[in-house]
């Protein structure tokens, strides 16, 4: 008995110690990331390993008056939230009609939906590109907006009517008894209900939106409306790059997914494994 104690700690030790190896190598590199960002381009080339002797924020100041962060920043936020509102609002609807009414051409309908989850979007560069110019859509405010949502939808509806359909009906019918209209019942009963998985689908959309980089690169080119991961391009020319600057500007462009990760990561994990238990 004692044997085969001993031996159920030496491999709960064994599994901790790989588990914090393989932590710190998620963590490292965004530790190093930061810290490289407040040297000067001199000590980064003498050492990229060591500490700033003396570390600056001249880079960051760089980042933003010379590249234009802050501009592209503004252009990424903007692109994501709206992207992201539409996307709740329609694959909450979309959602709750698939998971409570039997209509004509549902499985259809439904099935188009799913098998957008399975279509390479980069295989989609070439005829948005084509549709966006004929129709005039190219270089515009508003241009990532349509692949943004067409593209996050189908996981979105997915997550939504797998949540929905195992709501109790019971909480519908006796809304209605009270006199409560379908539009009432949709966004002040079923709405609160469904916040654990507004919550997956939001941060798994804003990550996807925010980083994204193909889209953004094909059907944008004037400089006032690139996105952050586009900008990020601007420091590096032909023959030099500029390493510490590229380095300030990318913690400023992950900062914000570092943020939401983990002020959200608990609701992220809570309505995956809501949607998964009652399915």
């Amino acid at each position: 008995m004692n044997i085969k104690k001993i031996a159920f700690k030496i491999g709960a030790l064994i599994l901790n110690i790989l588990v914090m190896i393989l932590s710190l190598s998620a963590i490292f590199p965004i530790v190093w990331l930061i810290y490289s960002s407040l040297k000067t381009e001199r000590e980064f080339a003498l050492s990229i390993a060591s500490l700033p002797a003396h570390p600056t924020f001249e880079n960051y100041v760089n980042a933003i008056k010379t590249a234009k962060m802050h501009i592209y920043f503004f252009n990424s936020l903007f692109t994501t939230v709206i992207s992201v509102i539409l996307i709740v609002i329609f694959s909450f609807i979309v959602g709750y009609f698939f998971a409570r009414y039997q209509f004509k051409g549902r499985t259809l309908l439904y099935t188009m939906f799913l098998a957008g989850m399975l279509i390479p979007i980069h295989a989609l560069l070439v005829p948005l590109f084509v549709q966006f110019k004929v129709f005039g859509l190219l270089d515009r405010r508003i241009t990532l907006i349509f692949p943004y949502v067409g593209l996050g939808l189908p996981m979105a509806i997915f997550l939504m009517e797998n949540f929905i359909r195992d709501i109790p009906h019971e909480i519908e019918e006796a809304a209605y008894i009270d006199g409560a209209t379908l539009t009432q019942t949709l966004f002040r009963i079923i709405l609160p209900i469904c916040k654990p998985i507004i919550s997956t689908v939001v941060i798994l959309s804003a990550l996807s939106t925010w980083n994204e980089f193909s889209f953004a690169l094909v059907l944008i080119k004037s400089d006032a409306l690139k996105t952050l991961p586009v900008g990020l391009t601007n420091f590096s020319s032909q023959y030099t790059v500029k390493y510490t600057q590229l380095m300030a500007a990318i913690t400023i462009a992950i900062l914000p997914v570092i943020i939401t990760y983990l002020a959200f990561n608990k609701k992220v994990i809570q309505g995956l494994v809501a949607g998964a238990v009652k399915g």
